[in-house]
């Protein structure tokens, strides 16, 4: 089953009106008179649902089979009587002194030996036995606690896994990784053809004579890399699934997920492998204060959370308030960004916004986190912008429920990713994000929403595909590509892209490999450019985007394959652009074929700016994907449209001007008609006419 093809989430956390609105609540931290103040502050803010208990283990449950229950008791109770729904966790992120001390042997080890030690949080090994036998066993005795209490509406498995550390190197990681190993090849002799252990004298005579990839003298087989990356994805899921038969059992109406950390900088864990276990999908997204187009990447990982859940709505379980405590300088969000961030995530699909956390902490490491309530209180620019949220969220019940409109997808696969970044690459300037960031840049610059789709999903629909980067790929992937350009897609493939399979083979016989029928082309050799180096490119014998365009980080020789006498083919690629520079003067750097009721275009570098700008013109004009409106420069647009018909258009302005955008309806936020203006860093909520 495809992350599309998912059954629907249990309809028990959608009993919430409206765009739910919350954050991480831990009231252990604080006196019963703080508690109670909160619940009033709640109110005012127009909280709807909390996560409780995500690092509670150690009061819970403070020395080994001894209880304490009593205050989240009362902390439930009081949050159902307010109206509020909760996520309650299954306080497993951290576990406790006691079980530190009894069982060391839970403790996470790196590449290089080293133990990492206690006095912080995720201080355990997924793999552990021992560790599963405890954090299954505090589930169970919560969920039987727990399971008919009218608060409860989801279980947050867990928190953040894969956080910190996300590859795991102990005796007991090895023993898990050699089962997993065993029951994916079957046999040694399927692990040794994988893995090409005949290089190098690799070869095994048994699964127990295989380690994980550890500290070694040079460059470790680029298959059993890719194996372990794929293994810790999986040992990480599997504690999940874990956690999660106990909940299945004890409490099986209630949906479960856990947060996961859908962004430009999460590699380890495969999203769309584990999407099909998570009821709803839930993302922790942070800024990064020092990049001064962050709006544009959150809105590439609220694309690729949109992606891992299937287009389905999704829950925002964690962002900042304003600054955080963990980057090198935490700036604070400027005024009226906290407004435009949250409503970015909810434009991009997002039906709950929440954030880390509700109520400031007073002490411990993350003191200087920003929160909901900060430590100045109510007479505070954050706490007023918290209430002019919760105002706005209201406002915006209508959306809920709706999906994100597009006619544009990126290709994006982890495997993929992994596997381009392995050492002993041609490289190490290809950077699986780069040249897919840009492109996104480029569409988010148009108010163009793409979606981020996992290579084997349905691409019907789809007008305009790119595919950036797809090292690896496996035959019905790259089958699935080449039958949307058949299709009536606009598809370009970029270099480096199908030039491995699964397991990390050349594909023989000339890259780029699974794409050469579909491009028409065949590259003989990489060139890529040392770095600060460019490559000139100009204009081919074709109708080209653009003159004078400067590539980098790679180039290629390129050849046009001669299709002469081949009725079975739509005609040969046609060059829009070559190579100027020796030892490529004449080379095609951008070529388009047509294929079927489409196109597939190939791109052979890494343009400049304005050469990806050219680009994308010409792909938009030719796949007919436009902006949902028109607008001035700098405002984010995107449109999302309910089961009923009912559409919502966004605009974000972004900018320090008022911006025009012409959409015809009622502005949510101010229940006006909306009089075609947003206001210099405001936002408008259209609903169409």
């Amino acid at each position: 089953m495809s992350p599309q093809e998912k059954p629907p989430a249990p309809a028990v956390w959608t009993s919430l009106e409206g765009i739910a609105y919350g954050g991480d609540y831990n009231p252990e931290q604080w006196p019963v008179s703080v508690r109670m103040e909160d619940l009033e502050l709640m109110k005012e803010a127009g909280v709807t649902f909390l996560s409780v208990g995500i690092f509670s283990w150690g009061l819970l449950e403070p020395s080994e089979g001894e209880y304490d229950f009593g205050w989240l008791d009362d902390v439930l109770d009081n949050l159902a009587a307010a109206g509020i729904k909760v996520a309650l966790a299954t306080a497993t992120a951290a576990p406790p002194a006691w079980l530190v001390r009894k069982h060391p042997e839970i403790l996470p080890v790196t590449a290089d030996g080293t133990v990492l030690g206690p006095g912080s949080r995720r201080h355990y090994t997924p793999s552990s036995a021992v560790y599963r036998r405890y954090a299954t066993g505090i589930t169970r005795v919560l969920a039987e606690r727990y399971k008919d209490h009218p608060a409860l509406a989801l279980w947050h498995v867990d928190n953040e896994l894969g956080c910190h550390v996300s590859e795991f190197y102990g005796d007991e990681d090895a023993a898990a990784f050699r089962d997993w190993l065993e029951r994916r090849y079957g046999s040694i002799d399927a692990l040794n053809a994988a893995w090409g252990t005949a290089f190098w004298s690799q070869h095994y005579a048994s699964f127990e004579e295989i380690l994980p990839p550890r500290v070694a003298p040079s460059t470790l087989n680029p298959g059993q890399q890719l194996d372990f990356q794929r293994f810790n994805s999986w040992a990480l899921m599997d504690y999940y699934h874990a956690l999660l038969e106990v909940l299945r059992e004890v409490t099986p109406g209630v949906p479960a997920t856990t947060n996961l950390m859908v962004s430009s900088a999460t590699k380890s864990m495969d999203y769309f492998d584990w999407a099909k276990d998570l009821d709803v999908i839930a993302n922790d997204h942070y800024l990064v204060a020092a990049d001064p187009e962050r709006q544009i990447e959150l809105a590439f990982s609220a694309d690729l959370t949109r992606g891992v859940a299937g287009g389905d709505p999704w829950i925002l379980m964690e962002h900042s308030t304003s600054a955080v405590n963990w980057q090198p300088r935490n700036q604070p969000k400027m005024p009226g960004e906290m407004l435009r961030n949250s409503l970015a995530h909810v434009a991009r699909g997002a039906d709950a916004v929440m954030f880390f956390q509700w109520r400031q902490s007073f002490a411990g490491s993350e003191k200087f986190h920003s929160a909901m309530v900060p430590h100045g209180g109510r007479d505070t620019r954050v706490w007023r912008e918290v209430v002019e949220l919760g105002a706005s969220l209201k406002r915006l019940a209508p959306v809920r429920g709706s999906r994100v409109e597009s006619r544009a997808a990126i290709v994006f696969d982890y495997e993929a990713w992994w596997a381009s970044e392995i050492d002993s690459h041609p490289s190490h300037d290809v950077k699986y994000l780069d040249l897919m960031r840009a492109f996104h840049r480029s569409l988010f610059l148009r108010g163009i929403a793409a979606d981020l789709v996992h290579p084997s999903a349905s691409l019907e629909g789809y007008d305009l595909v790119l595919v950036c980067t797809l090292y690896s790929v496996t035959d019905a992937a790259a089958a699935n590509i080449a039958s949307a350009a058949r299709a009536g897609a606009t598809v370009l493939v970029s270099y480096f892209s199908g030039i491995v399979d699964e397991r990390d083979h050349i594909r023989l016989g000339g890259y780029p490999g699974a794409f050469r029928g579909l491009l028409g082309v065949t590259v003989e050799e990489f060139h890529p450019l040392l770095a600060g180096s460019t490559v000139k490119l100009s204009n081919g014998p074709g109708d080209g985007p653009g003159v004078g365009w400067v590539g980098s980080v790679w180039s290629e020789h390129v050849h046009v394959a001669d299709v002469s006498g081949d009725a079975s083919t739509d005609g040969p690629a046609e060059v829009l652009a070559t190579f100027t520079e020796y030892p490529l003067d004449g080379v095609p750097a951008l070529t388009r074929r047509p294929e079927g009721a489409g196109s597939a275009w190939y791109l052979a570098t890494f343009p400049d700016q304005d050469g990806i700008e050219a680009l994308v013109d010409r792909l938009l004009a030719e796949s007919g994907v436009a902006a949902v409106a028109e607008a001035d420069q700098g405002v984010e647009l995107t449109r999302r449209r309910g089961a009923d018909g009912r559409s919502f258009v966004f605009a974000i302005n972004h900018s320090r001007a008022d911006a025009t955008v012409r959409v015809a309806g009622e502005e949510l936020l101010s229940g006006e008609r909306f009089a075609g203006t947003v206001p210099a860093g405001g936002v408008a909520v259209i609903a169409e006419d």
